[in-house]
């Protein structure tokens, strides 16, 4: 291994070194997510959890996919995927909901869009 290979493993491990950043990355390999699934999951501010995002992304281990107006985020380093795996478990070991949330009903993205209808009824 080279010098770089060191301090580029090193930094992600750095930015994995966080319980709100892994909770995180932990909803995003289950499935794409939005900020406002974040937000629930977190109980957090929108601007906590886009700083959040932001630091993920700018190491490499999230991208983002915007669809309409909303942008999902998603794990995208193979090797990140493959240390939650280790860290967190396997995500086909984890029953029920736990580590998911509910959706939003202020939330205008597709997956809470029933949600919102349903309210309206």
């Amino acid at each position: 291994m080279t010098e770089n290979d060191y301090k580029s493993i090193g930094a992600r491990l750095k930015v994995l070194a966080h319980p709100e950043r892994l909770r995180i990355l932990d909803a995003l390999r289950r499935e794409p997510e939005c900020v406002c699934h974040l937000e629930a999951l977190l109980g957090k501010p929108q601007p906590y959890v886009s700083q959040q995002l932001r630091l993920l992304r700018e190491a490499g281990v999230i991208c983002d996919e915007k669809q309409g107006q909303n942008v999902f985020y998603r794990v995208c380093d193979a090797q990140v995927l493959a240390w939650l795996d280790v860290m967190l478990g396997p995500v086909n070991a984890v029953r029920g909901r736990q580590g998911r949330h509910e959706p939003v009903a202020e939330c205008n993205c597709p997956k809470c869009a029933p949600v919102i209808l349903s309210l309206a009824a």
